[in-house]
């Protein structure tokens, strides 16, 4: 017997299967306001979601352009971190910046 899970003792690896279950994915989305510079948002792609400068460009021009722009897709604790570290970084900066999440 599996201490750790009496529940798949003697089961099948189909049994196994059905209780390993991937985690749930969220969007991580950014939103377009009137006051955030363009470099910041940039900036603020680089950094906290590691991507290349042309990448962050192409998703700031569509945070800029249809309001709003996907940023990563990550599990639910990861993408809750990166939402609060743009909500910091703007904060200390003076920008209104918001992101919000969407599950996948």
């Amino acid at each position: 017997m599996d201490p750790l899970n009496p529940e798949i003792e003697g089961g099948t690896d189909e049994d196994i299967q059905e209780i390993v279950k991937e985690p749930s994915m969220f969007k991580v989305l950014l939103l377009n306001d009137d006051y955030t510079t363009m470099e910041f948002v940039v900036e603020i792609l680089m950094l906290v979601f590691a991507k290349s400068l042309e990448a962050a460009t192409e998703i700031m021009l569509n945070v800029h352009h249809k309001g709003i722009g996907v940023c990563g897709v990550y599990p639910l604790e990861v993408a809750e971190t990166k939402v609060e570290s743009v909500h910091s970084l703007a904060k200390e900066r003076g920008f209104p910046l918001r992101c919000t999440l969407e599950e996948v």
